[in-house]
């Protein structure tokens, strides 16, 4: 279990050559001009942990199986994208289908490359984006308020409930502020979640620089990163045209060339541990001669339904978890050792898995 990350931006921004990248194929067609990207391309990606490989070779594990996650290249949206401008209807229904936005934001110069505002404004570039997707969920919301408030009226306890979310949706909006700035609690996390707003979708902004920038931002960046923090949001600084290069080396020479360039690790790395902060995820592991393996969970997760991300059986007849915290495994040199250091624990149905621990499930059939 990962997440379905949606790739957004102006067109010539570097979306498509940055899921090139992402994905290391050429699936997605870089192109100079808007709209190259007609249908929405979708690629499934390893997240590279480094944990998994240490327990694996401390297990003698004869596989290595990572969690996935998933990138949809959505092609360019333009002003006016929430009226069907540039083909925008179809590309805001895949955005809606999607667990989060990746927004890339152009943060270079490069008189080569045409923006389709004709200048380089990371935020303005921001605001145009936002605003489509705002103006969207205002027509969504206002065509589906009046049956709802029609039913309420007539007692329906749960459509008042959607009513009064809605209508607080509705204030935001019309505010020019996004609905995930709502704050549901209990029940209404559900309701809100089933309105399927485009504009409450968490979203994390990619600052795409010039190569030279790429290990620690510009000015560009900077001014996204400032607003970011002011929004909740996560901004990451990426060289799409760096990760391009970097996609296109044998394994074994892409650490010579991340040296030669000033960077510790690929963007993909960045962007991924910035997702999984975004959407509050983390990972724990099974692992045996066998395979060593990495799953991913919502924090706050108990075993049960841990246990059911494997396989549903697991989470119905659960009956206990065998666990063992990542460091504690490392420690001990594997199972054997952690069980003489007393790091052995058998835990039951409310216990909430912790990153990084690693399980063995016992359940009946």
């Amino acid at each position: 279990m990962g997440f379905k990350c949606g790739i957004v931006g102006l067109p010539n921004v570097g979306k498509s050559t940055l899921f090139n990248a992402l994905t290391q194929t050429a699936a997605a067609q870089a192109a100079n001009y808007p709209f190259c990207t007609i249908e929405p391309n979708v690629g499934d990606v390893a997240v590279p942990d480094p944990r998994l490989a240490k327990l694996a070779e401390i297990a003698s594990s004869r596989e290595l199986i990572p969690t996935r996650l998933t990138f949809v290249d959505i092609a360019g949206l333009v002003r006016g994208a929430s009226k069907g401008e540039g083909l925008g209807n179809q590309f805001l229904a895949t955005i809606r289908e999607c667990d989060a936005i990746a927004h890339v934001v152009r943060c270079f110069e490069d008189g080569d490359i045409t923006h389709v505002e004709g200048k380089i404004d990371p935020l303005s570039d921001i605001d145009t984006i936002e605003t489509e997707l705002m103006l969207a969920d205002l027509e969504s919301l206002e065509k589906r308020l009046p049956p709802l408030e029609k039913r309420a009226k007539g007692g329906d306890k749960e459509a008042k409930e959607v009513v009064d979310l809605m209508s607080a949706c509705l204030t935001l909006l019309r505010d020019g502020k996004p609905a995930r700035l709502a704050t549901p609690t209990g029940d209404n996390e559900r309701i809100f979640k089933g309105l399927g707003l485009l504009s409450s979708k968490p979203v994390l902004y990619v600052c795409n620089v010039e190569e030279a920038s790429a290990d620690k931002g510009n000015g560009f960046s900077e001014k996204v990163k400032e607003r970011a923090a002011l929004e909740g949001a996560v901004a990451v600084v990426v060289s799409a045209r760096i990760e391009s290069e970097i996609a296109l080396l044998p394994l074994a020479d892409q650490a010579d060339y991340l040296e030669a360039v000033g960077l510790a690790e690929p963007g993909l790395n960045r962007v991924i541990r910035a997702g999984y902060a975004l959407l509050n995820l983390i990972t724990y592991f099974t692992i045996g001669p066998k395979e060593a393996r990495a799953w991913t969970i919502p924090r706050g997760t108990r075993a049960p339904q841990a246990a059911g991300v494997i396989h549903t059986d697991f989470e119905k007849g659960f009956i206990r978890a065998e666990t063992i915290a990542y460091e504690d495994y490392v420690a001990g040199k594997g199972e054997a050792g952690a069980r003489e250091a007393g790091k052995f624990r058998l835990e039951g149905k409310d216990y909430v898995v912790a990153d990084g621990d690693t399980l063995h499930f016992r359940f009946a059939n």
